[in-house]
């Protein structure tokens, strides 16, 4: 209980419910005040209407027909009060037998205590009265009973009570079962979250399926997760690659070392010092490629971001291939239409391009001599694609190939490590895009697709 009354919700719902409560204390205070002013109303156009009619008596008949009259109402049932007294104080007619001292001294309308005749002289009553002082000094009390009036507040008092007795009550206990619900999510979260801390990185949090701020929340954890996963794999695959993958030139490194260090023949020693720095070059370009992959998935390059024309950027880069694209027998043909504008790095745009393109010339052979370049818009995207008219790759592997150090077999044979197409990845996330390995029919079309920039304000 300790915990649940120290969560959030809890004390949300605390507010929430003092606020609740002090709402409806002030409109359950207004409604009994609007209706005790309401029944003092009526009293007072009672007694109105009873002065009125004795104002009429007196004007008829003088003192003596008023003091019949008082006398006779007097005897009738009912809460109206009546009494007619000598300068004096004594009394004459009315069924108020008792006043506390200097009442009917002060002529106008007052709220007081009073005896009535069966009581004595005990003021066990009271009443709203209003006292006129006659002429030769006699006084006339005309008024109301208000026990009433005290019985229906002290009825709308306790309603008052219990109503925000209940209100309090219930709010409470809803207090305590929102906390409670929120709080057994939260422990539920807690406990997946220790086993995925524990090892088990396959724990996902449960959705309730309310599409509440708990739901949210949930989701996009399980998307983080889903992306340390991703990553976590990525580092145990590129561990196994790097030992698998790298041991080959390492080896042929430490081969051609020790094959020096058995001749004297400075030739022999020159061509070994040769193939160890092409070896070591090699490697650089290996580790300076998974520093460059790194540095992407981290987002450490968005800083030199800017808009540019990335249409421009693929011509530019096939251009560049044309001669490598010549001595291969390969035709490059390149095609883009203009205000292809993204907001991205140019210099890694056209490194991803470069990477597509060189994998075409590689791997494309086989087919058709020609790699097509091309820079269109879609929607709200810029496409820029490399096709090839070669033996392509099959469908379940094309997820595969984004990876590191991943190369099929069919590429075994030729030069390289399995790092271009994940750069060009990495690249194509940076930039809020992706790349895209399709079917040409025959071939291979390689698609990255980037966000396009939006249109600038016109002034």
């Amino acid at each position: 209980m300790s915990t649940l009354f120290r969560t959030t919700a809890f004390k949300l719902s605390l507010v929430y419910l003092a606020v609740f409560a002090a709402f409806a204390f002030f409109v359950l205070g207004y409604v009994a005040w609007n209706a005790r002013r309401v029944l003092d109303d009526q009293i007072v156009s009672t007694i109105e209407a009873e002065i009125s009619g004795l104002s009429d008596q007196y004007a008829a008949g003088g003192l003596r027909r008023l003091v019949a009259v008082v006398e006779r109402r007097s005897r009738e049932p009912g809460a109206s009060l009546y009494l007619v007294t000598t300068p004096a104080g004594e009394h004459v007619a009315g069924n108020v037998e008792a006043l506390p001292p200097g009442v009917l001294a002060e002529p106008g309308q007052t709220e007081t205590a009073y005896g009535r005749g069966t009581d004595g002289d005990s003021l066990t009553h009271r009443a709203i009265v209003r006292i006129f002082t006659l002429p030769g000094g006699f006084r006339l009390l005309v008024g109301r009973d208000v026990d009433e009036r005290d019985r229906l507040r002290a009825v709308i008092a306790r309603a008052f009570g219990w109503s925000l007795l209940l209100v309090v009550g219930l709010g409470f206990l809803g207090s305590l079962f929102i906390a409670r619900r929120v709080l057994k999510r939260v422990d539920d979260m807690t406990g997946i979250t220790r086993g995925i801390m524990a090892g088990d990185l396959d724990g996902r949090l449960a959705l309730a399926g309310t599409g509440d701020e708990l739901d949210r929340l949930a989701r996009n954890l399980n998307a983080m997760l889903d992306r340390i996963g991703e990553l976590m794999r990525g580092m145990r695959e590129v561990s196994d690659n790097i030992a698998h993958d790298l041991k080959t030139p390492l080896t042929r490194l430490r081969n051609k070392a020790d094959a020096a260090l058995g001749s004297d023949d400075p030739a022999v020693l020159r061509a070994a010092l040769e193939a160890t720095i092409e070896e070591s070059d090699n490697l650089i370009r290996v580790f300076n490629a998974l520093l460059m992959i790194a540095r992407l998935e981290a987002g450490s390059s968005r800083a030199d971001l800017a808009d540019f024309d990335a249409g421009a950027v693929a011509l530019e880069v096939a251009e560049l291939y044309e001669a490598v694209a010549e001595e291969r027998g390969v035709t490059v043909t390149a095609q883009a239409a203009p205000g292809l504008v993204v907001h991205g790095s140019r210099e890694l745009i056209g490194q991803a391009m470069a990477n597509l393109i060189d994998n075409a010339l590689k791997y494309g052979a086989g087919g058709e001599p020609v790699v097509a370049v091309s820079a269109a818009r879609d929607g709200d995207a810029v496409v820029l694609a490399v096709a090839d008219r070669g033996p392509g790759i099959p469908e379940e592997d094309r997820a595969r190939v984004l990876g590191r150090f991943v190369r099929l077999e069919t590429a075994r044979s030729r030069p390289g490590f399995g790092l271009g197409l994940s750069l060009v990845a990495a690249i194509a996330r940076l930039h809020d895009g992706a790349l895209l390995i399709e079917d040409h029919g025959p071939g291979l079309r390689a698609v990255l697709r980037l966000p396009a920039a939006p249109a600038p304000e016109a002034p």
